[in-house]
C-alpha cells in the first residue's frame, strides 16, 4: 500500500463556499417510492446526486432499462442476479457495479431478499418526479 499526503486529499480550497446546509436522514423516516411490487426505494437526494437505499423482495424483478444518469450499484446484503447489457452476475454483499448513462442493465432476485444502494449522478429524473408526485408537488415547470 501507497500511503498519500492526506493534505491533499482532506484539504480545502478557501475560495470554496458552502453551497447549501448539509443534513442528517434517518432511513426508516424516508418516504418509500414503489414502481413494482416488492422493489422499494428510499432516495436521498442532493444538488447533484442521489443515493437510493433499495430492499428487493424475493422473486422480484427490475425489468431491463437504460436512462440518462450514471448509476453505480452496491450489494449491501442478500444476493440479486443482475443484466448489465447481457453481462449478467450475482451480485451479493460487497460487490459494485457501474452502469454508464444509456447502458440497458436489468435485476431480479431468486429465493432470497437483497438490500442494495444505488447512486445516481446526476439525481435519477423519473425517481425525483415521483416523489414530487407522491408530495403533491408540480413538476417543474408545471
Amino acid at each position: 500500500m501507497t500511503r498519500l499526503d492526506a493534505g491533499s486529499y482532506f484539504g480545502a480550497d478557501p475560495a470554496l463556499r458552502p453551497a447549501g446546509k448539509g443534513t442528517y436522514v434517518e432511513l426508516d423516516a424516508v418516504d418509500m417510492v414503489e414502481f413494482v411490487d416488492g422493489l422499494e426505494f428510499r432516495p436521498v437526494v442532493g444538488e447533484r446526486m442521489m443515493l437510493n437505499f433499495v430492499h428487493c423482495a424475493p422473486n422480484t424483478e427490475a425489468p431491463r432499462h437504460a436512462h440518462a444518469e450514471q448509476q453505480v450499484i452496491l450489494a449491501i446484503d442478500g444476493e440479486v442476479e443482475f443484466d448489465l447489457d447481457g453481462d449478467g452476475r450475482t451480485m451479493r454483499r460487497g460487490t459494485a457495479v457501474h452502469v454508464p448513462p444509456g447502458v440497458p442493465h436489468g435485476a431480479r432476485t431468486l429465493a432470497s431478499t437483497c438490500f442494495e444502494v444505488d447512486v445516481f449522478a446526476p439525481p435519477r429524473r423519473v425517481l425525483l418526479e415521483a416523489m414530487r408526485a407522491r408530495a403533491g408537488q408540480p413538476a417543474p415547470g408545471d
